[in-house]
């Protein structure tokens, strides 16, 4: 295994091959400024978004507004802070008017996502709302039916708790948003105390840890919850 210094030298010229990206011409022609990741190089936590959007654009940061805002009060309910973990996002470059990422864009920048989660090596891997929850569970379950509902995965050679979470976007829309958001984020230290996952390859069958004593909706009560919360 590398030593940190490596790992981080390592990250840094990830992120420098990413900003040349031109895999998607039309994301390379309209953005400001590829939008890579920030945070701690060897965080516990990764926490996955979906794509920049306008403000996180312009300030190469992702999750830099409202949104992020959140994500910081979420974090400081469970003593961490921004500084303490990595943030990115599954595509790394702003689809022009914040339009849902392309499946085939999010495939072309897959890649620089597994190599982060390989030099990061996080413990747990929070996917924020459907397009990066989707990309690394390789299918279509809704967020809704799967939200904090954390299973072991191997991404990038790397095994973690793939975790997923409603994005902060979303959960903003209704304050019963912003409690469900907060009622997973809590668990976060649960599973930070965990061993290691063994590893194992990335499949829709990975075992899923149960969420307590709480268990997921089925499917008529869950569309009901998502569709007050503007979810879908």
């Amino acid at each position: 295994m590398p030593r940190n210094d490596e790992r981080r030298e390592a990250l840094k010229a990830c992120a420098e091959d990413a900003r040349g990206c031109t895999r998607c011409p039309e994301l390379a022609a309209s953005r400001t400024q590829v939008v890579f990741g920030t945070g701690d190089p060897d965080a516990d936590v990764m926490f996955v978004g979906e794509a920049p959007d306008r403000q996180d654009d312009a300030l190469g940061v992702p999750l830099a507004g409202r949104s992020g805002a959140l994500l910081d009060e979420m974090l400081a309910e469970i003593g961490l802070r921004r500084e303490d973990v990595y943030v990115t996002a599954a595509l790394k470059c702003r689809p022009a008017d914040n339009r849902d990422p392309a499946p085939a864009e999010l495939e072309r920048c897959r890649s620089y996502l597994e190599r982060q989660i390989e030099l990061v090596r996080p413990r747990v891997v929070c996917t924020l709302g459907n397009a990066a929850t989707r990309l690394l569970r390789g299918e279509p379950t809704p967020i809704t039916a799967i939200h904090g509902q954390p299973e072991s995965r191997e991404i990038g050679g790397v095994a973690v708790r793939l975790y997923p979470l409603f994005h902060p976007d979303a959960a903003l829309y209704r304050s019963a948003g912003v409690e469900l958001l907060r009622a997973d984020f809590a668990r976060l230290p649960e599973l930070l105390a965990m061993p290691v996952p063994e590893r194992t390859p990335a499949s829709p069958d990975a075992d899923v840890v149960p969420p307590g004593e709480d268990p997921a909706p089925g499917p008529d009560e869950d569309s009901s919850a998502a569709a007050q919360l503007g979810l879908f």
